[in-house]
């Protein structure tokens, strides 16, 4: 199984297990990391689930779709780095992925 890794905005790290082929949301909800609201459910319709991915990670990642661009403008604090964690599918590849969480969700 990937490990994911969460970093709070107080700096606190939370590595969990996550499933392949299930989001870096879900893997949160299911290992109750705080902070990963996902008040949709995972449908890409609100931006309560915003993470920040790591630089080093952008790449593997990807680049958000349309659909979540527009969504990540209701978002707080919103970078260039800025995901829906809804949006990324865990893969093998992913095993070591840090995520940052924003001070509050949207």
């Amino acid at each position: 199984m990937p490990k994911i890794t969460y970093i709070d905005a107080e700096g606190t790290e939370r590595a969990v297990d996550a499933e392949v082929g299930a989001t870096v949301m879900e893997s949160a909800i299911k290992n109750g990391v705080p902070g990963i609201e996902a008040e949709c459910g995972g449908a890409c319709a609100c931006a309560t689930c915003h993470v920040y991915v790591e630089e080093e990670w952008r790449e593997k990642v990807g680049g958000p779709s349309p659909m979540e661009e527009d969504m990540l403008d209701f978002g707080y604090d919103v970078r260039p780095n800025s995901r829906l964690s809804c949006q990324i599918k865990v893969t093998d590849a992913l095993d070591g992925l840090v995520v940052r969480i924003p001070e509050r969700q949207a």
